[in-house]
């Protein structure tokens, strides 16, 4: 059972502090009473918005006068933070003890889930073995304590964010992140979002089982929703060693961060924030998480000022830009054909989870990127400037608008931060929803 659960309308930064003061005292009590070498493992500078710098930054204050502390925000393949946003998400924290992963070259096999497991699990999806490939500062190092700190929400892989997603996503090698992408792929974006237990996350707890079980380690794990005036609080702090820490937080995140409609949206516009989306890759969270709620024939208008690339790597970017987002069926068969798909096949995972299916239209208002490049990848286009125009996003309510011309959209500030899905969508589909 969690160490500690806490819930509230409203946890407020002082009320937190004193529930991470609780949990180092009971990090002492159950793990080490007196680390000496401590890892902290944070999201990366895309979940700025939950706090989760500032909390890893209260742990380094907290430990640093008696343990010798490293932090590795959790990339996975995503672009290594500078040195500027590394004091933008953890403030005081010294450049030179936070490390970036590097998942090609950084990274040792530790053992491997079975093609059987994953066939059994997947339903018959996916059926290769899925190689457990982690961090060698992790798994090689000398820990005394290891501090996870994350956010709760619904996510397109693992159903919900965080938990052992931060060690075999956020700390990953190449050939585990292409093989459970693939996985999560192969089993339908829209039969993963908002599950407590997807396939792949049954293969993560099986790994985390047999082959994590010797790490010193605990979950910090914070949820978040919309108070009354519209802006994002803390509402949750679940915090523990085991898979009911996880449960815990996941289940008040599917109560609070679904908004759930009777019938689907024609005209979606949301905000991917500029200090923190700078590819495709990311800002697609808000296809992913819109994706159950748009009518046939819809729209999904993003608004990415910060938008510069389609991958967050090279060979990635120049993947998405050579492909686009087609439907699966189209790239399922070129999968099949196309050695730099196979090779990439995290990459191959991303087109299929980020088309509309030819369902709906997905239009970007890039603060970087030409018309060209956008239509290259197949989405729509609109111009950044005229977009604001017509879109004051500073004017405008979370929820349901009517512009000065008479359309009516349905605004969302921070699409990463939930999920969005008709009923039927929700509930009846292949795996159910409320599960476990």
């Amino acid at each position: 059972m969690p160490w500690i659960s806490e819930t509230a309308k409203e946890i407020k930064k002082p009320e937190l502090l004193a529930i991470l003061d609780r949990a180092i005292e009971e990090a002492r009590q159950r793990i080490c009473g007196t680390p000496k070498r401590v890892l902290l493992l944070p999201p990366d500078i895309t979940r700025m918005h939950s706090g989760a710098g500032w909390i890893t930054e209260y742990f380094w204050e907290k430990l640093k006068d008696e343990a010798e502390i490293h932090v590795i925000p959790t990339l996975g393949q995503h672009e290594p933070h500078t040195p500027e946003q590394n004091k933008q998400m953890f403030g005081n924290i010294p450049n030179d003890i936070i490390h970036a992963h590097d998942w090609r070259d950084g990274c040792v096999k530790v053992g491997e889930i079975k093609a059987d497991f994953v066939k059994e699990i997947s339903d018959g999806a996916a059926d290769w073995d899925i190689p457990i490939v982690l961090n060698k500062m992790l798994m090689e190092e000398k820990w005394d304590l290891i501090i996870n700190i994350g956010h709760v929400v619904p996510h397109e892989v693992l159903g919900f964010a965080n938990h052992n997603k931060n060690y075999f996503i956020g700390l990953g090698g190449k050939d585990l992140i292409c093989t459970s992408h693939m996985m999560a792929a192969s089993c339908g974006i829209e039969n993963n979002l908002g599950n407590l237990i997807t396939p792949v996350r049954a293969v993560f707890n099986k790994a985390e089982d047999e082959l994590l079980g010797d790490l010193p380690d605990f979950y910090v794990q914070v949820v978040l929703a919309r108070n009354e005036a519209g802006e994002l609080v803390h509402t949750g702090i679940h915090i523990g060693d085991d898979l009911d820490t996880y449960l815990n937080a996941a289940k008040q995140s599917r109560a609070e961060n679904i908004t759930v409609f009777d019938k689907p949206i024609k005209k979606i516009v949301c905000v991917m924030q500029g200090d923190e989306f700078f590819s495709t890759w990311v800002a697609n969270k808000s296809v992913y998480r819109t994706r159950m709620a748009l009518a046939d024939g819809g729209e999904l208008l993003v608004i990415a000022p910060g938008l510069k690339r389609f991958g967050e790597q090279p060979d990635v970017d120049a993947l998405i830009r050579k492909y686009g987002y087609q439907p699966t069926p189209k790239i399922l068969e070129l999968y099949k054909d196309n050695e730099d798909m196979q090779d990439l096949a995290h990459g191959t995972a991303h087109l299929m989870h980020g088309t509309s299916e030819d369902r709906f239209t997905i239009r970007y208002a890039p603060g970087h990127l030409n018309q060209a490049e956008v239509e290259q990848v197949n989405f729509a286009y609109a111009d950044y400037e005229e977009t604001l125009k017509r879109y004051p996003i500073d004017q405008m309510q979370e929820g349901f608008n009517t512009m000065p011309d008479g359309e009516e959209i349905f605004f969302i500030a921070t699409p990463s931060a939930g999920l969005w899905s008709t009923k039927d969508k929700l509930y009846n589909r292949k795996t159910g929803f409320a599960e476990v």
